[in-house]
This record gives structure tokens, sequence and C-alpha cells, in this order.
């Protein structure tokens, strides 16, 4: 998501972007068990996926690999609702790009298991975090500009998503092994805001206002 200086105007809670819908500093639709079950989902996608996918031979490993993808699907509609009111298109970017990853995850281990395509597994995973990756990037951008995280944890995730974004696409074009090294701060991110967000969900304005 790109804008310039002459189309940015500042409001009461900072920069608006285009496709804002509303002020940022609105009562958002979420609740705040949805936050929690957000946190708990995205540190429940590192166990069912790896261990699903080190056991996709077995049913129990598919059905782990298809339990990530209702989870990490699961993330992004929570994450479509946090911003629907605030800015309806970084929130439905960051659904399709859940959508796809979860698509793509499980379609590559599933053509692993079907079809002995033995590169569709590490194929369906390096474009699952690149499309993951380039839509985070305007999610996590507005939830920095609103009440509901701290910058801190929103432009940590900025930087550890646009890091995993460029080692899944070099490793695609080249073949060189760089997103597991590449995907170091992105996954610290997750584990970091996933632990937070269990404990205490997404704020609200009201919250903020009385913090």
């Amino acid at each position: 998501m790109t804008t310039s200086l002459n189309r940015t105007e500042t409001t009461r809670s900072g920069l608006r972007l285009p496709g804002d819908e509303g002020p940022v500093g609105v009562e958002s639709a979420i609740n705040r068990w949805e936050g929690r079950l957000f946190g708990g989902l995205v540190l429940a996608a590192f166990l069912l996926y790896g261990i699903g996918s080190a056991f996709a031979e077995r049913p129990v490993g598919l059905a782990l690999v298809l339990a990530n993808s209702i989870a990490v699907f699961t993330v992004g509609a929570i994450g479509y609702r946090l911003l629907q009111n605030h800015h309806r298109r970084a929130g439905v970017t960051y659904l399709v790009a859940r959508a796809t990853e979860a698509v793509l995850l499980a379609g590559g281990i599933l053509l692993v298991t079907r079809t002995d395509v033995a590169i569709a597994a590490d194929t369906g995973y390096l474009l699952g975090m690149a499309v993951l990756s380039v839509g985070s990037l305007p999610f996590w951008l507005v939830v920095g500009r609103g009440p509901w995280l701290s910058k801190t944890f929103a432009y940590w995730g900025i930087a550890g998503y646009a890091v995993l974004a460029v080692g899944a696409l070099i490793e695609l074009t080249t073949g060189l092994g760089v997103t597991l090294i590449a995907a170091i701060p992105g996954g610290l991110f997750e584990v970091a805001v996933g632990a937070h967000l269990l404990q205490r969900g997404f704020r609200t304005a009201s919250v903020e206002a009385a913090i």
C-alpha cells in the first residue's frame, strides 16, 4: 500500500490512508474474546502446521494441516472484522491473504501425499508466506494507527513480514534457502503478539482512553 503526502490528511488519531472508512478511534465491531481467539489461533498455527506437515503421510498429519488452514482463515476473518468500519480495503486484503495462505499450505501438502510431487509442499509454503506477508503489511499499518494494539507490536509486525516476503520471493526465484532465516523476525512477532492477544485481546477506543 502506497500513499503520497498530498493525499494524506492529519486527524485526531493520526494520518489517514486511502480506503479509510471512518475515524480510527471509533469503537470496533470486534469483541474482546475475538481478539483473544485471534492470538490463540496465531500461536496454534505453529504447532498445527509444524506437526501436521511432519506427519503429512498419516491421517492425523493431514487433519492437523487442514486444522491449520481453518485456523489461519479464522484469523483473517477476525482481522477483517477488526478493520471493517475503519479501513475496509486493508481488512479485505488481510482476509484474502489469509484465505490464500490456507489454500496454498493445505494444497501443497495434499499434492505431495496424493501425487508424489515432491516440491509441491515447499512451493505451496513459500507462496503462502509471500502472500501472507504482503497482505499483512497494510493490516498491521492500520492497526498501528488505531487504539487496538501498541505501535511497537504493529511496526514489529510490518518489519517482520516485509523481511519474510523478501526471503520467500528470493527462494522462489533463485532457489536459495533463505526463508527459514527470513522468517525469524516475523515468527518471533507472531509468538509475542499471539501471547499478548491471547491474554488481553485487542484494546477498544474506550479502554485506550482510560489507560
